[in-house]
């Protein structure tokens, strides 16, 4: 069994906050305990969300070919671990091994890749008529992702914010989370700037609610139950955040 015990906020791996609790990840086919992970606080999201807003600036200032070639890393990462990757989804969600190379490691890997690619090409600023158009960052966005895609779904909100220069604040499900703690060491091994992408495990009402509610976090990217979403929704309103 896996024991995760710590978080990774602000580039390092750090112990939470208030409670040492723990969650246990059950493999989907036998019901047996494979890993632990933190039982994170709103104190955690807090220092999350504060570090990922202190590494905005510097992050969406940097050229579009810098973050381009830090998506492209990551990419390059979880293609190298690939086969652990597919086999660590698997247990967690139950997809046979095939599929689970094909899709649950594969198209995570695709995504990073292509918005690397994409993000060279996209017209941040153009003219129309008489009018220029400039695209900025929004800011620190917060993502909360369900558990039967698990890293696809952290994939699909991570890199295009990455790309566009917004710093991450990740919730994943804590049904399937041992696959964004290897998306963590990937980032950190790619050498992703401190504060840029941070990782806090916990319960939705705890965790998912302090990051939809945090008035530093300027956009909430959930995908789930439409209960919760409506949730979200209603915590996002409060302070007038987007929510996708």
């Amino acid at each position: 069994m896996r024991k995760f015990e710590k978080l990774y906020i602000d580039g390092e791996w750090v112990a939470p906050v208030g409670s040492d609790k723990t969650i246990e990840v059950l493999e989907a086919s036998s019901e047996n305990v494979i890993a632990s992970i933190p039982e994170g606080t709103k104190a955690d999201v807090d220092r999350a969300v504060r570090a990922a807003h202190a590494a905005f600036a510097g992050w969406s200032q940097r050229s579009v070919e810098e973050r381009a070639g830090y998506l492209a890393k990551i990419s390059e990462g979880l293609g190298k671990r690939s086969d652990e990757i597919a086999e660590t989804i698997s247990r967690e969600v139950g997809m046979p091994i095939g599929l689970s190379k094909m899709i649950q490691a594969g198209l995570p890997t695709a995504n990073f890749g292509t918005y690397a690619q994409l993000v060279r090409q996209f017209p941040f600023e153009e003219q129309v008529g008489s009018s220029t158009v400039v695209r900025e960052p929004i800011g620190v966005v917060g993502c909360i992702t369900p558990w039967n895609y698990p890293l696809h779904q952290i994939a699909a909100k991570m890199a295009p914010a990455l790309a566009a220069g917004c710093t991450i604040v990740l919730k994943p499900s804590e049904v399937a989370p041992i696959n964004a703690f290897i998306l963590a060491e990937i980032c950190h091994e790619a050498g992703l700037p401190k504060g840029v992408f941070n990782l806090v495990t916990g319960f939705g009402p705890v965790v998912g609610e302090a990051l939809a509610a945090h008035p530093l976090v300027d956009m909430v990217s959930f995908t789930g139950s439409t209960r919760a979403g409506r949730r979200v929704s209603e915590l996002a309103a409060q302070t007038i955040k987007r929510v996708a």
